[in-house]
Protein backbone atom coordinates (compact mmCIF):
# COMPACT_ATOMS: atom_id res chain seq x y z
CA UNK A 1 0.00 0.00 0.00
CA UNK A 2 1.26 3.27 -0.69
CA UNK A 3 1.25 6.04 1.64
CA UNK A 4 0.85 9.56 2.01
CA UNK A 5 2.90 12.09 4.73
CA UNK A 6 1.39 14.60 5.98
CA UNK A 7 2.91 17.59 7.19
CA UNK A 8 0.98 20.93 8.71
CA UNK A 9 3.68 24.04 9.43
CA UNK A 10 2.40 25.69 12.07
CA UNK A 11 4.19 29.09 13.38
CA UNK A 12 5.52 27.25 16.76
CA UNK A 13 4.98 23.42 15.96
CA UNK A 14 5.10 21.25 12.81
CA UNK A 15 2.54 18.54 13.04
CA UNK A 16 3.20 15.00 11.28
CA UNK A 17 1.15 12.32 10.09
CA UNK A 18 0.71 9.04 7.70
CA UNK A 19 -2.27 8.48 5.80
CA UNK A 20 -2.59 4.82 4.89
CA UNK A 21 -5.88 4.62 2.87
CA UNK A 22 -8.97 6.30 5.64
CA UNK A 23 -6.68 5.91 8.49
CA UNK A 24 -4.08 8.92 10.04
CA UNK A 25 -1.45 8.04 12.12
CA UNK A 26 -0.10 10.77 14.09
CA UNK A 27 3.57 11.30 14.33
CA UNK A 28 5.45 12.81 16.99
CA UNK A 29 5.12 17.10 16.52
CA UNK A 30 8.51 18.65 16.23
CA UNK A 31 9.32 22.60 17.01
CA UNK A 32 9.07 25.16 14.37
CA UNK A 33 12.60 26.10 13.37
CA UNK A 34 14.08 29.57 13.52
CA UNK A 35 15.45 29.21 9.87
CA UNK A 36 15.19 27.97 6.08
CA UNK A 37 18.04 25.39 6.68
CA UNK A 38 17.03 23.90 9.73
CA UNK A 39 13.26 23.94 8.34
CA UNK A 40 14.32 21.66 5.83
CA UNK A 41 16.27 19.68 7.84
CA UNK A 42 13.52 18.92 9.75
CA UNK A 43 10.89 18.34 7.61
CA UNK A 44 14.02 15.72 5.41
CA UNK A 45 14.59 14.11 8.69
CA UNK A 46 11.03 13.09 9.11
CA UNK A 47 10.53 12.17 5.52
CA UNK A 48 13.45 10.12 4.96
CA UNK A 49 12.78 8.42 7.74
CA UNK A 50 9.28 7.14 6.98
CA UNK A 51 10.81 6.27 3.45
CA UNK A 52 12.90 3.89 4.94
CA UNK A 53 9.62 2.28 6.48
CA UNK A 54 6.88 1.85 4.07
CA UNK A 55 6.43 2.80 0.31
CA UNK A 56 5.24 6.46 0.10
CA UNK A 57 3.33 8.43 -2.34
CA UNK A 58 3.98 11.92 -1.85
CA UNK A 59 4.16 14.81 0.65
CA UNK A 60 0.95 16.76 1.50
CA UNK A 61 1.58 20.19 3.05
CA UNK A 62 -0.46 22.50 4.88
CA UNK A 63 1.12 25.52 5.95
CA UNK A 64 0.67 29.60 6.40
CA UNK A 65 0.13 32.57 3.62
CA UNK A 66 -0.95 32.72 0.26
CA UNK A 67 -0.53 29.49 -1.79
CA UNK A 68 -0.47 29.84 -5.20
CA UNK A 69 -1.14 26.20 -6.32
CA UNK A 70 0.07 26.88 -10.00
CA UNK A 71 3.44 28.23 -9.02
CA UNK A 72 4.26 26.58 -5.85
CA UNK A 73 4.56 30.31 -4.40
CA UNK A 74 3.59 31.15 -1.04
CA UNK A 75 2.54 34.64 -0.57
CA UNK A 76 1.38 37.24 2.08
CA UNK A 77 2.68 37.00 5.57
CA UNK A 78 3.00 34.60 8.20
CA UNK A 79 5.57 34.13 11.62
CA UNK A 80 7.56 31.76 9.08
CA UNK A 81 9.36 34.83 6.69
CA UNK A 82 11.30 32.51 4.86
CA UNK A 83 9.04 30.26 3.56
CA UNK A 84 7.71 33.10 1.82
CA UNK A 85 8.39 34.57 -2.27
CA UNK A 86 10.29 31.54 -4.20
CA UNK A 87 8.84 28.42 -5.42
CA UNK A 88 8.88 26.37 -2.70
CA UNK A 89 6.86 23.24 -3.70
CA UNK A 90 9.28 22.73 -6.48
CA UNK A 91 12.47 22.58 -3.70
CA UNK A 92 10.57 20.42 -1.57
CA UNK A 93 10.38 17.82 -4.41
CA UNK A 94 13.30 17.86 -5.33
CA UNK A 95 14.69 17.42 -1.34
CA UNK A 96 11.67 14.87 -0.88
CA UNK A 97 12.20 12.92 -4.33
CA UNK A 98 8.54 12.63 -4.51
CA UNK A 99 4.99 14.47 -5.88
CA UNK A 100 4.24 17.04 -3.27
CA UNK A 101 1.25 19.52 -2.52
CA UNK A 102 0.69 22.28 -0.52
CA UNK A 103 -2.29 24.39 0.40
CA UNK A 104 -3.01 26.97 3.03
CA UNK A 105 -3.86 25.54 6.67
CA UNK A 106 -7.18 27.32 7.01
CA UNK A 107 -8.05 26.14 3.76
CA UNK A 108 -6.91 22.51 4.37
CA UNK A 109 -9.17 22.30 7.56
CA UNK A 110 -11.88 24.18 5.31
CA UNK A 111 -11.44 20.87 2.98
CA UNK A 112 -11.47 18.06 5.78
CA UNK A 113 -14.87 19.59 7.77
CA UNK A 114 -16.60 20.18 4.64
CA UNK A 115 -15.59 17.08 3.59
CA UNK A 116 -17.05 14.68 6.81
CA UNK A 117 -16.74 17.10 9.65
CA UNK A 118 -18.54 19.91 11.62
CA UNK A 119 -20.00 21.72 7.42
CA UNK A 120 -20.48 18.14 6.76
CA UNK A 121 -24.47 18.73 5.85
CA UNK A 122 -23.63 22.83 4.89
CA UNK A 123 -22.73 24.30 1.37
CA UNK A 124 -21.94 28.11 2.50
CA UNK A 125 -19.48 27.84 5.66
CA UNK A 126 -16.95 30.54 6.75
CA UNK A 127 -13.56 29.06 8.94
CA UNK A 128 -11.90 30.65 11.51
CA UNK A 129 -8.49 28.90 12.81
CA UNK A 130 -7.16 30.47 15.98
CA UNK A 131 -3.74 29.39 16.69
CA UNK A 132 -0.49 31.55 16.58
CA UNK A 133 -2.34 33.87 14.38
CA UNK A 134 -6.07 34.20 12.90
CA UNK A 135 -6.60 32.31 9.52
CA UNK A 136 -9.80 31.68 7.67
CA UNK A 137 -11.56 30.38 4.73
CA UNK A 138 -14.43 31.19 2.58
CA UNK A 139 -16.60 28.47 1.43
CA UNK A 140 -19.29 28.52 -1.38
CA UNK A 141 -21.02 25.66 -2.90
CA UNK A 142 -18.60 23.15 -1.33
CA UNK A 143 -15.72 25.06 -2.73
CA UNK A 144 -13.11 27.00 -1.53
CA UNK A 145 -12.69 30.51 -3.01
CA UNK A 146 -9.36 31.80 -2.57
CA UNK A 147 -9.93 35.32 -4.25
CA UNK A 148 -8.13 37.42 -6.83
CA UNK A 149 -4.79 37.70 -4.84
CA UNK A 150 -5.19 34.30 -2.69
CA UNK A 151 -6.38 36.45 0.39
CA UNK A 152 -9.99 35.19 0.59
CA UNK A 153 -10.48 34.47 4.10
CA UNK A 154 -7.85 36.04 5.76
CA UNK A 155 -9.36 37.86 8.06
CA UNK A 156 -6.52 38.21 10.55
CA UNK A 157 -5.74 40.93 8.58
CA UNK A 158 -8.50 43.40 9.22
CA UNK A 159 -8.87 46.45 11.13
CA UNK A 160 -12.37 46.00 13.29
CA UNK A 161 -11.46 50.00 14.77
CA UNK A 162 -8.68 49.08 17.02
CA UNK A 163 -4.84 49.37 16.08
CA UNK A 164 -4.67 46.15 16.10
CA UNK A 165 -5.32 43.44 13.58
CA UNK A 166 -7.53 40.21 14.46
CA UNK A 167 -4.70 38.20 14.91
CA UNK A 168 -3.01 40.09 17.30
CA UNK A 169 -6.21 40.65 19.64
CA UNK A 170 -7.39 37.19 19.08
CA UNK A 171 -4.63 34.73 19.13
CA UNK A 172 -3.85 32.97 22.34
CA UNK A 173 -0.55 33.48 21.53
CA UNK A 174 -0.75 37.10 20.89
CA UNK A 175 -3.13 37.16 24.54
CA UNK A 176 -0.67 35.14 26.66
CA UNK A 177 2.17 38.10 25.19
CA UNK A 178 0.66 41.00 26.61
CA UNK A 179 -0.03 38.83 29.62
CA UNK A 180 3.29 37.82 30.17
CA UNK A 181 4.47 41.74 29.63
CA UNK A 182 2.38 42.93 32.46
CA UNK A 183 2.68 40.47 34.83
CA UNK A 184 6.22 39.21 34.43
CA UNK A 185 5.14 35.77 34.23
CA UNK A 186 5.75 32.54 31.26
CA UNK A 187 2.30 31.45 31.14
CA UNK A 188 0.72 30.10 27.70
CA UNK A 189 -2.67 31.45 26.30
CA UNK A 190 -4.84 28.44 27.42
CA UNK A 191 -3.05 29.13 31.08
CA UNK A 192 -4.44 32.34 30.55
CA UNK A 193 -7.61 32.16 29.92
CA UNK A 194 -7.86 29.31 33.11
CA UNK A 195 -6.74 32.59 34.79
CA UNK A 196 -9.51 34.83 33.74
CA UNK A 197 -12.01 32.47 34.75
CA UNK A 198 -11.21 32.51 38.01
CA UNK A 199 -11.17 35.77 38.35
CA UNK A 200 -7.35 37.09 37.67
CA UNK A 201 -8.40 40.95 36.85
CA UNK A 202 -5.88 41.07 34.02
CA UNK A 203 -6.11 37.77 32.75
CA UNK A 204 -10.31 39.06 31.85
CA UNK A 205 -9.55 41.92 30.19
CA UNK A 206 -7.14 40.56 27.72
CA UNK A 207 -9.33 37.63 27.08
CA UNK A 208 -12.54 39.37 27.28
CA UNK A 209 -10.72 42.35 24.42
CA UNK A 210 -9.90 39.02 22.31
CA UNK A 211 -14.00 37.59 22.78
CA UNK A 212 -15.47 41.12 21.93
CA UNK A 213 -13.05 40.90 18.98
CA UNK A 214 -13.73 37.87 17.51
CA UNK A 215 -17.47 37.79 18.19
CA UNK A 216 -17.40 41.53 16.56
CA UNK A 217 -15.47 39.59 13.33
CA UNK A 218 -18.41 36.84 13.33
CA UNK A 219 -21.17 39.27 13.45
CA UNK A 220 -19.29 41.61 10.92
CA UNK A 221 -19.02 38.16 8.35
CA UNK A 222 -22.65 37.16 9.17
CA UNK A 223 -24.00 39.95 7.39
CA UNK A 224 -21.82 40.51 4.66
CA UNK A 225 -20.82 36.67 3.44
CA UNK A 226 -24.38 35.12 5.08
CA UNK A 227 -22.45 31.92 5.42
CA UNK A 228 -24.67 29.09 7.02
CA UNK A 229 -22.69 28.04 9.82
CA UNK A 230 -19.39 28.97 11.30
CA UNK A 231 -16.73 26.75 12.15
CA UNK A 232 -13.81 27.16 14.47
CA UNK A 233 -10.78 25.48 14.82
CA UNK A 234 -7.13 25.48 16.33
CA UNK A 235 -6.20 24.92 19.71
CA UNK A 236 -8.99 27.33 21.45
CA UNK A 237 -11.53 25.26 19.82
CA UNK A 238 -11.42 22.51 22.37
CA UNK A 239 -12.31 24.85 25.24
CA UNK A 240 -15.87 24.22 26.05
CA UNK A 241 -16.59 28.00 27.43
CA UNK A 242 -15.38 29.14 24.24
CA UNK A 243 -18.95 29.40 22.37
CA UNK A 244 -20.90 29.77 26.01
CA UNK A 245 -18.77 33.01 26.54
CA UNK A 246 -18.99 34.55 23.01
CA UNK A 247 -22.74 33.77 22.40
CA UNK A 248 -23.65 36.80 24.98
CA UNK A 249 -21.32 39.30 23.46
CA UNK A 250 -22.81 38.77 19.79
CA UNK A 251 -26.40 38.97 21.13
CA UNK A 252 -25.22 42.65 22.20
CA UNK A 253 -23.82 43.74 19.10
CA UNK A 254 -27.15 42.06 17.42
CA UNK A 255 -29.27 44.43 19.73
CA UNK A 256 -27.67 47.97 18.09
CA UNK A 257 -29.18 47.24 14.95
CA UNK A 258 -32.85 46.48 14.75
CA UNK A 259 -32.50 44.84 11.89
CA UNK A 260 -29.98 42.40 12.75
CA UNK A 261 -32.23 39.25 13.69
CA UNK A 262 -29.99 36.27 12.44
CA UNK A 263 -28.27 34.68 15.19
CA UNK A 264 -24.92 33.29 13.85
CA UNK A 265 -24.62 29.62 13.69
CA UNK A 266 -21.58 28.85 15.32
CA UNK A 267 -19.44 25.34 15.69
CA UNK A 268 -16.01 23.80 16.44
CA UNK A 269 -14.35 21.68 14.52
CA UNK A 270 -14.72 18.00 14.70
CA UNK A 271 -10.98 17.20 14.06
CA UNK A 272 -9.71 19.90 15.95
CA UNK A 273 -5.67 19.66 15.31
CA UNK A 274 -6.17 17.01 12.75
CA UNK A 275 -8.09 18.98 10.35
CA UNK A 276 -5.29 20.61 8.78
CA UNK A 277 -3.52 17.25 7.81
CA UNK A 278 -6.65 15.81 6.65
CA UNK A 279 -7.42 18.73 4.39
CA UNK A 280 -3.96 18.48 3.19
CA UNK A 281 -4.55 14.73 2.04
CA UNK A 282 -7.44 15.73 0.45
CA UNK A 283 -6.12 18.59 -1.56
CA UNK A 284 -3.36 16.34 -2.40
CA UNK A 285 -6.08 13.97 -4.09
CA UNK A 286 -7.37 16.93 -5.95
CA UNK A 287 -4.06 17.73 -6.99
CA UNK A 288 -3.25 14.39 -8.48
CA UNK A 289 -6.70 14.31 -10.08
CA UNK A 290 -5.64 17.22 -11.84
Amino acid sequence: MENLILIDIGGTTIKFGLNTGEKLELLPAKKTPKTLPEFYQCLEETVNELKKQVPIKGVALSCPGAVDQKTGVIGGDSALPYIHGFDIRSELKKRFGLPVSIENDANCAALAEMASGAGKKVKDAIFLVIGTGVGGALVKDKKLHHGAHLLGGEFGYLLLGQEMTVSQIVSPVSIAERYNAKTKQALSGKEVFAKAQTGDKIASVEVDNALQTLALLIYNLQYSFDPELFIIGGAISKNPALIPMLEPKLAKLRQKVKAAKLEPKIAVCRYYEQANLLGAAINFKKMMEG
